[in-house]
C-alpha cells in the first residue's frame, strides 16, 4: 500500500512538473522576436521618413508660393513735409508683397529628385527586409543553441541513471565481498565528474535563456523550454542539388544594384545643375506711410526668370563634379562584380558546409550505435565477473562522447541551414 501511495505521488509530482512547463515553439519565438526588435521599430520609422522624402520630392511640382512684408521707422523725416503736396513728413514706410513661381525647366533635376526619393525609399525597404531576417536568423539560433542544451542534458541525465545504476550493484557486490573497495570509488569518481557537468550544463542554459528572453522580450523563465527536439534517428535534407547562386533574392546583392542606380541619378542631377532654368510667376505689391496717407494698391506683375550657368560646366566646378559622379558609378559597378562573387562564394561554402555535416552525422550516427554496443557488452561481461569495472567506465564514457558528438553535428547543420538561407533568401522567414 505504502508503494502505491509513493507512486502516485512521484506521479503527481511529474505531471506537475510537466505542467509548470513553459514551453515554446520555434514559430513562437521569431513572432516575439519581430514584435518586439527596436531595430525592425527604427526600420519601420525610417520607411515613414523615406515616405515624406518622396511627398517633398513630389512637392517641387507645386508652384511655390511667398509674401514679404517690410516696415521702417525712422527716429527723423527721411522725407521732409512739402506743403501744399505733404502738409508732414515721413518717418515711416511699409512694403508688402506676395510672389508665386512655377518652375518649367530645371533641367530634369525635379524628376531625377523624385526618382532619387523613390529609389531611397525601395532602399530603406530591402534594408528593413534586411533587418528582419538578421532578427530571424539570431532567434532561430539562439533557439537550436537551447535545443542542444537540452539534448546534452538528457544524454547527462541518462549517463547518471547509468552510473547510479552501476554504483548500487558496486554497493551491493562490496558488501558481499565480491569487489575491492577502490572499484566502488572509481565510480563515484566519474559520477562526481558527471555532476560538474551537469551542473555546468544547467549554468549554461540558464544563460542561454536569459540571452533568449532579452532578445526575444519573451519573459524570462528558467522552466522554460524548447519544444523542438533533434531528430537523431533521420537524416537532414540536403537544400538542392547544388548551391543556389542565382542571386536575384539576395538582399546585398539588391542593394549594390540599387548603388548603381543611385550613382547614376546623382550624376544626372549633376548635369541638371549645368542645364539652364526657366520658370514664371506673378507678383504683387503695395508699399505706402502708415500715418501720411501715401500708399497705393496691389499692382500685379507677370516674371519670367531664366538662369544659364555658364563657367560652371565648360570649365568650372560643375563640369569637374559630372566627371566625379561619372567615375563613381565606375566604383559602383566594380564593387557589384567582386560583391557578387563573394556572395556566390560564401553560397557555395555554406553549401559544402552542410554536406559535410551531413557526412558526419553518418558516422557519428554509426558511432552511437557502436558505442552503445560497446556498453551493452561491457556491462554484461562486468555482471558475469568477466571483465573489470573500468571497462565499463571506459565504455560509458565513450558512449557520452559519442552522443555528445552526435548532438554537435545536428545543431551544427541547422545553424549552417539557417545561415544558408538566409544568404539564399529561400527561407520561409523571407517569404513573410
Amino acid at each position: 500500500m505504502k508503494k502505491y501511495i509513493l507512486a502516485l505521488i512521484i506521479t503527481f509530482s511529474g505531471l506537475r512538473a510537466i505542467a509548470q512547463q513553459h514551453v515554446i515553439s520555434l514559430e513562437a519565438s521569431k513572432e516575439a522576436a519581430l514584435s518586439y526588435s527596436n531595430t525592425l521599430k527604427n526600420g519601420q520609422l525610417r520607411i515613414e521618413s523615406a515616405k515624406a522624402g518622396v511627398a517633398a520630392a513630389k512637392s517641387d511640382y507645386l508652384p511655390s508660393v511667398s509674401a514679404t512684408g517690410v516696415g521702417l521707422l525712422g527716429f527723423k523725416d527721411f522725407v521732409s513735409a512739402m506743403p501744399p503736396l505733404l502738409s508732414k513728413g515721413i518717418n515711416n514706410f511699409y512694403l508688402l508683397g506676395v510672389t508665386g513661381m512655377q518652375p518649367l525647366y530645371t533641367g530634369g533635376k525635379i524628376k531625377t529628385g523624385n526618382e532619387l526619393a523613390a529609389l531611397q525609399l525601395e532602399v530603406t525597404r530591402i534594408r528593413m527586409q534586411q533587418s528582419t531576417d538578421s532578427v530571424l536568423l539570431l532567434t532561430e539560433q539562439k533557439y537550436w543553441n537551447l535545443v542542444s542544451l537540452q539534448e546534452q542534458q538528457k544524454t547527462v541525465a541518462a549517463n547518471e541513471v547509468l552510473l547510479n545504476g552501476l554504483l548500487k550493484m558496486q554497493k551491493d557486490m562490496l558488501a558481499s565481498g565480491l569487489i575491492a573497495r577502490n572499484d566502488l570509488l572509481k565510480v563515484k569518481v566519474q559520477l562526481s565528474q558527471l555532476m560538474v557537468q551537469k551542473s555546468k550544463l544547467q549554468n549554461g542554459n540558464r544563460v542561454a535563456l536569459l540571452d533568449f528572453s532579452m532578445y526575444t522580450g519573451i519573459p524570462f523563465d528558467s522552466l522554460m523550454t524548447m519544444r523542438d527536439t533533434l531528430d537523431k534517428q533521420h537524416l537532414p535534407t540536403l537544400p538542392g542539388l547544388s548551391p543556389d547562386t542565382l542571386l536575384a533574392r539576395n538582399l546585398d546583392y539588391q542593394l549594390l544594384r540599387k548603388r548603381i542606380d543611385a550613382q547614376a541619378l546623382q550624376t544626372r542631377l549633376a548635369k541638371g545643375d549645368n542645364l539652364p532654368s526657366v520658370s514664371v510667376g506673378v507678383s504683387a505689391s503695395q508699399a505706402g506711410s502708415f500715418n501720411n496717407g501715401l500708399g497705393s494698391s496691389f499692382v500685379p506683375a507677370g516674371l519670367v526668370t531664366v538662369s544659364i550657368p555658364i563657367s560652371s560646366g565648360l570649365w568650372g566646378r560643375g563640369k569637374q563634379k559630372v566627371r566625379q559622379e561619372k567615375l563613381n558609378e565606375a566604383i559602383a559597378a566594380n564593387d557589384l562584380h567582386d560583391a557578387q562573387n563573394q556572395i556566390r562564394l560564401g553560397i557555395t561554402r555554406y553549401w559544402y558546409e552542410l554536406k559535410d555535416q551531413l557526412t558526419q552525422i553518418r558516422y557519428a550516427q554509426e558511432n552511437v550505435k557502436l558505442a552503445d554496443e560497446n556498453l551493452k557488452v561491457n556491462r554484461d561481461n562486468y555482471k558475469a565477473g568477466l571483465a573489470p569495472v573500468t571497462d565499463v567506465l571506459d565504455a560509458q564514457a565513450g558512449y557520452q562522447q559519442a552522443v555528445g558528438v552526435l548532438t554537435t553535428a545536428y545543431t551544427d547543420y541547422n545553424d549552417r541551414l539557417a545561415v544558408y538561407r538566409y544568404m539564399t533568401a529561400s527561407g520561409d522567414n523571407h517569404q513573410k
